[in-house]
């Protein structure tokens, strides 16, 4: 059994993201649409049953490319959306900056949230307690593997420490996670354990 973690393509640049409305640039849709072709094309080794994305624009746009070269519907959901940053989101950096003045991700304390937004630490139950339900329905076959899920940035760098069993804050080091990157999750031993790191091999 495999998930395969993959970041939306490349998006607007200039604008703070989060719960961000704002779509893919052009360099975004043709990763995307790189990716999809390159899955398809090694379908027997990817082996993809089921889609998942987030429902945010960005993730959307990207599996619509998945959607397209697999004809395959994906299954969309706010349970896999970056962190709520709540005022802020798609809100172009310098009103940010003039508005919510050192506001950021990583300034927050863990119980401190964006503000209409969540905090750091209900944002990593959110993510974590939606993958382990994943991985449970998985198991029991409520869902068929392998699965695709598209996702962001901060959504899979909480995934690996949590598959890490790392201590995660709002101020951990980032994992290396590219635009439209597979990170390969897969059952071995009874353990849900890391088996690819940010493959690029579509670009």
């Amino acid at each position: 059994m495999k998930i395969f973690l993959v970041r939306h393509g490349a998006d607007e640049e200039g604008f703070r993201g989060g719960w961000s409305k704002r779509g893919l640039v052009e360099q975004g849709v043709l990763q995307s649409r790189r990716l999809g072709e390159y899955l398809h094309r090694y379908q027997d080794e990817y082996g993809i049953r089921t889609m998942m994305s987030s429902d945010l624009t960005r993730a959307v746009e990207t599996t619509r490319e998945m959607e397209r070269s697999f004809n395959q519907d994906a299954i969309y959901s706010q349970d896999w959306r970056e962190m709520n940053n709540g005022y802020l989101a798609g809100m172009p950096n310098q009103e940010a900056e003039n508005r919510y003045p050192g506001v950021y991700f990583n300034t927050l304390d863990m119980d401190a949230p964006f503000p209409g937004g969540e905090t750091p630490k209900h944002f990593y139950n959110r993510i974590t307690k939606a993958f382990e339900s994943l991985c449970r329905k998985l198991e029991c076959q409520e869902v068929k593997s392998n699965v695709l899920l598209v996702t962001h940035g901060g959504v899979i760098n909480v995934l690996y420490y949590h598959l890490n069993r790392q201590e995660w804050t709002n101020k951990s080091p980032f994992f290396p996670i590219d635009n439209t990157s597979v990170h390969t999750v897969e059952m071995i031993s009874d353990q849900w354990k890391i088996t690819e790191k940010n493959s690029m091999k579509h670009l």
